[in-house]
C-alpha cells in the first residue's frame, strides 16, 4: 500500500473533484431549467414605476422613475416602431438608441453568433423594455420642483436628421425643459463596446439648480444557462473601499446589496461572456446598490445615485459616464482597464481564486493560440509547460515512488516478521526508511501543487469568450462544450441521439484509456477494496467527464499521456521495473481457483 500512497491521494482528490461537478453543476442545472420554465409565466406582468437610485427620497420625483407600461410582451419589431430612434452601426456592434429616455435597449454583438454555425443568430445583449426579454441602460437626472422636469425614462430627447452612432460619428441629443436648462448629451462608442455619454448641462434661468444624476443597468430575465459554483454570474462591481463586489440573483433576491458611499469603480450586470455595466464620473462620492423589485414588471438592477451638484445661471456643467455593454475579451476588458485608468475592470472576467495563475495561464494559451492559430493545439502547448515546469518535483515523486518499489520485498519482511504489532512495524519501517534515504511522503507535494493548476486550466477553458466555439480539429467545434460524438450511435454513423445519461463522445473514451494506462504503471494494490477502486476509476471517470467541456478532457489525456512517457523515464532511471505490461496481462490471466 505504501508505495502506491501518493497516488491514490490523488485519486480521491480528483474524485472529490468530479463528485463536486455533480453536486454543484449537473443539480442545479436540472433544478434551474425548471425554475425558467416558471419565470416565463412571470414575464405576463407589466413594469410598473420604481426608484433608480440608492438612499434617497429624491430618486422618487417625477423625473426620475419609468413611467407605467403595458405588459412586457411585445415583441421586438413592435417594442422598436414605438419610439423614434437612433441607428447604431459600428464593427462590433449593431441595435438602436431609443429617444425616449435615450436608452441603449437594443443591441446585438456583430461576432459572436448563438451557436457554432455561423447562420445563427447573432448575439442578443440589450432588448427593449417593452419586451419580455428587457435589458437595457439608462441615464438620467433627479431634480426638484425649482428646476423642473429633468431627463429620465420618459424624456424624448431630439436627435439630427439622419443621425447614426458608428465609430467615427458620435451622435448628440438635446432637451430642453421648461426651465430653461438644456441638455446635451453627446454619445460616441469605440471600435468594441466601450459608450461615452457626456452630457452637457446649461442653465439659461434665473436661479441656480441642483441636480442628481442617476444610472441604471436593468433586466427582466436571469440567464437561461443555469447558475454554476465556478463562475460568477449576476450582480458586480468595483465600489471604493468595497473593493470587488460579487452578489449572485438569489442573493439579491432576498436583500438588496447597498455598498458604502464612494468616488470611482463601476458597477453592473455579468453573464458568463457577457456583461453590461456603467463607470460613474470618477471624482463625484455616488451611492450603489444592487436591486430585485418584484412590483409590476419582475426585474434586477443595478444602480448609482451622485450627489447633487448645482449649475448657476448663465453657466453649465459637464457629467461624463461610460458605458460598457458586449463580450468580455480579455486584451479588450485590459485595455478599458490600462487606457481609462477603470478599478480592477479586468475582474469583469471570473477569473476565480486563482488569479494570480489562471490570468497568467490564459496569457500563455493565448501567446501559443496566436502562433498556431488553434486553441486546441494551445492547450497542447500548454500542458507540455506545465509538465516542464512541474519536471523536477515530478521526478522527486516519481523517483519516491520507484525507491518504495525497490525497498517493497524488504518492507514485506518487516509485515511478516512483526505481524499484529503496528507500532514496531512502524518503527522498524522508518528506520527502513531513513537508511534508504526515502522520504515516503515526497510524493504528496507535486500533486498538491498542481491542484491549482488543473482549476485555474478549466476556468480559462470555461469562462473566457475566447474559448467559446473554438475549434480543435475534427469533430470538436467548441472546445468550451463537450464532444458532441457519443459511442451509443457509433459516433454518428446510426441516425439517432443518445440519451444524454449515456453520452460518450471519443475524447472521454480517449481519456479513460489513457488514465488506465497511467494506472497501470502501478502495481494493483493488494487491498480489494483498493483493487476494486484501481480497477474502476477510469471507467467511472470516462463516463463522468464526458459531460466536461472538450478542451479540459484533451488537456487530461495528454497530460495522462505525458504522465507514462515521464513516469516510464524516471523508472528506468532508477533501475525500477514498470508494470504495466505486467499489470496488462495479469487482467486477462484466468485466476487460481482457491484452495479447499
Amino acid at each position: 500500500m505504501e508505495n502506491n500512497r501518493n497516488y491514490f491521494i490523488a485519486i480521491a482528490l480528483s474524485v472529490l473533484i468530479v463528485l463536486g461537478w455533480q453536486f454543484l453543476y449537473m443539480n442545479p442545472r436540472i433544478e434551474a431549467q425548471r425554475k425558467a420554465q416558471e419565470a416565463q409565466k412571470a414575464q405576463q406582468q407589466t413594469e410598473q414605476t420604481q426608484q433608480p437610485a440608492a438612499g434617497s427620497q429624491g430618486a422618487q420625483t417625477s423625473g426620475a422613475a419609468p413611467t407605467g407600461q403595458a405588459a412586457a410582451t411585445a415583441t421586438l419589431e413592435e417594442a422598436l416602431a414605438k419610439t423614434p430612434r437612433v441607428a447604431i452601426d459600428t464593427a462590433a456592434l449593431s441595435g438602436s438608441i431609443n429617444l425616449a429616455g435615450a436608452r441603449l435597449d437594443d443591441l446585438k454583438l456583430k461576432a459572436y453568433h448563438e451557436t457554432v454555425d455561423d447562420s445563427s443568430p447573432i448575439i442578443t445583449l440589450f432588448s427593449p423594455a417593452e419586451t419580455k426579454d428587457g435589458y437595457f441602460t439608462e441615464l438620467g437626472y433627479i431634480g426638484s420642483d425649482t428646476t423642473g422636469a429633468v431627463p429620465g425614462p420618459s424624456t424624448v430627447w431630439t436627435a439630427p436628421e439622419g443621425a447614426k452612432l458608428t465609430e467615427k460619428t458620435p451622435v448628440t441629443l438635446t432637451y430642453t425643459n421648461d426651465k430653461g436648462i438644456t441638455f446635451a448629451r453627446t454619445i460616441s462608442v469605440d471600435e468594441h463596446y466601450m459608450f461615452t455619454v457626456t452630457d452637457k448641462i446649461e442653465n439659461a434661468g434665473q436661479a441656480p439648480v441642483s441636480l442628481s444624476s442617476y444610472g441604471r443597468v436593468t433586466r427582466y430575465n436571469k440567464p437561461t444557462t443555469p447558475s454554476v459554483y465556478v463562475l460568477h454570474e449576476g450582480f458586480i462591481g468595483v465600489i471604493g473601499d468595497d473593493g470587488l463586489i460579487e452578489s449572485k440573483y438569489t442573493a439579491v433576491e432576498k436583500e438588496a446589496v447597498t455598498p458604502a458611499k464612494s468616488t470611482g469603480g463601476w458597477l453592473g450586470i455579468t453573464d458568463k461572456y457577457w456583461a453590461a455595466t456603467i463607470i460613474p464620473p470618477q471624482q463625484a462620492a455616488y451611492e450603489a446598490r444592487f436591486s430585485h423589485f418584484t412590483d409590476g414588471q419582475p426585474r434586477y438592477q443595478a444602480d448609482y445615485k451622485n450627489d447633487a451638484f448645482t449649475v448657476a445661471p448663465g453657466q453649465s456643467v459637464e457629467v461624463k459616464n461610460m458605458v460598457f455593454a458586449g463580450a468580455k475579451e480579455v486584451p479588450v476588458i485590459d485595455g478599458y482597464e490600462a487606457s481609462y485608468n477603470i478599478p480592477r475592470f479586468d475582474r469583469l472576467i471570473d477569473w476565480g481564486w486563482f488569479y494570480f495563475i489562471t490570468k497568467p495561464m490564459f496569457k500563455l494559451m493565448d501567446f501559443f493560440f496566436r502562433y498556431f492559430g488553434n486553441f486546441g493545439v494551445a492547450i497542447l502547448c500548454t500542458t507540455i509547460v506545465v509538465k516542464a515546469l512541474f519536471f523536477p518535483l515530478a521526478s522527486k515523486q516519481y523517483a519516491s515512488m520507484a525507491n518504495m518499489k525497490r525497498v517493497q520485498p524488504k518492507m514485506e519482511e518487516l509485515k511478516a516478521k512483526f505481524g499484529d504489532d503496528r507500532m514496531g512495524l512502524q518503527q522498524a519501517m522508518m528506520q527502513l526508511y531513513k537508511e534508504e534515504k526515502i522520504n515516503p511522503i515526497a510524493g504528496c507535494w507535486p500533486v498538491a501543487l498542481q491542484i491549482p493548476i488543473f482549476f485555474s486550466l478549466y476556468k480559462v477553458i470555461y469562462i473566457t469568450i475566447e474559448m467559446r466555439h473554438a475549434p480543435f480539429f475534427g469533430w470538436i467545434k467548441d472546445l468550451s462544450a463537450p464532444d458532441p460524438t457519443t459511442i451509443v450511435n457509433l459516433f454518428g454513423l446510426l441516425p439517432f441521439e443518445a440519451p444524454t445519461l449515456l453520452h460518450l463522445g471519443v475524447w472521454p473514451l480517449i481519456m479513460g484509456i489513457t488514465m488506465f494506462v497511467q494506472m497501470r504503471m502501478n502495481p494493483t494494490p493488494p487491498d480489494p477494496t483498493q483493487a476494486m477502486i484501481f480497477n474502476w476509476m477510469p471507467l467511472v471517470f470516462t463516463f463522468m467527464l464526458a459531460s466536461f467541456p472538450a478542451g479540459l478532457v484533451i488537456y487530461w489525456a495528454w497530460n495522462n499521456t505525458l504522465s507514462v512517457i515521464q513516469q516510464s523515464v524516471i523508472m528506468k532511471r532508477h533501475g525500477v521495473k514498470i508494470e504495466l505490461f505486467d499489470n496488462l496481462k495479469g487482467l486477462f490471466k484466468r485466476k487460481p481457483a482457491p484452495s479447499k
